[in-house]
């Protein structure tokens, strides 16, 4: 079974200072919530059987409401999210193995992140078949610095071995629960575990790349709501362009 995790758990403080405004994930773009634009490439994924989210208890009737009307119909749970997304994604897990397979393929997946293509979901599903693991990634264009104090260089990596991790990140679903069970019984926990990658290294664990599409952003700041915007319109106008 192949299931697709949609942590959706943030209020987007950092696009919008009002703490009372509609939650990053319901902006409308193209006439549709950015989290639905999400569901959709894993709905419409003939190799997606079941998705859970995890959504701020108080917006979880919404999201109800908006699976319903966009029919989105292989959303099998919606659960509370946690205190950070690492919370938020395991809440979702462990709604997960309540039903499925120890062994079925999960996608990790950002909610806010709704340009994701066919081919990369599938690639993730066949990495994780076939290396036990898959992390979206695309190469760096830009020189990576690495800094303790953010004013001097400790480390300049070469380019050529850098690379951006995005989503989806891909497992089996038992493994990465154990990952989690592990991390939460140390005493930082979640401290400084920023996604399913950082986790599973964390614990001294190997991921395979997996190439991503250099669109694949995550909506954080209102500039990314622009570059969205831009994102989606040159798609509508170019998809059914024939190439010669």
């Amino acid at each position: 079974m192949n299931i697709a995790i949609i942590f959706a758990g943030g209020k987007g403080q950092r696009l919008n200072e009002n703490t009372d405004s509609l939650p990053k994930q319901f902006l409308k773009i193209d006439e549709k919530p950015i989290l639905i634009h999400t569901l959709l490439h894993f709905q419409n994924h003939p190799e997606i059987d079941r998705i859970y989210i995890s959504m701020l208890s108080e917006y979880k009737n919404y999201t109800k409401e908006l699976v319903d009307l966009y029919r989105i119909d292989k959303v099998e749970k919606i659960v509370d999210g946690g205190s950070c997304a690492q919370e938020s994604i395991y809440n979702a897990l462990k709604a997960a193995s309540d039903d499925c397979p120890d062994d079925s393929v999960v996608l990790i997946h950002d909610g806010v992140r709704p340009v994701i293509t066919k081919k990369v979901i599938s690639d993730n599903i066949q990495s994780v078949i076939t290396h036990g693991t898959g992390i979206t990634s695309t190469p760096c264009y830009e020189t990576i610095l690495v800094s303790e104090d953010g004013q001097t260089p400790k480390e300049v990596p070469y380019r050529r071995e850098t690379f951006s991790a995005q989503a989806p990140q891909s497992f089996r679903l038992k493994e990465i629960i154990d990952a989690h069970n592990t991390i939460r019984n140390t005493p930082s926990g979640y401290t400084d575990i920023v996604d399913s990658c950082t986790l599973f290294h964390t614990l001294g664990k190997k991921t395979h790349l997996v190439r991503g599409n250099f669109g694949n952003i995550k909506i954080t700041t209102p500039q990314d709501v622009y570059i969205l915007d831009g994102i989606l319109t040159f798609i509508e106008k170019t998809q059914f362009v024939k190439c010669e």
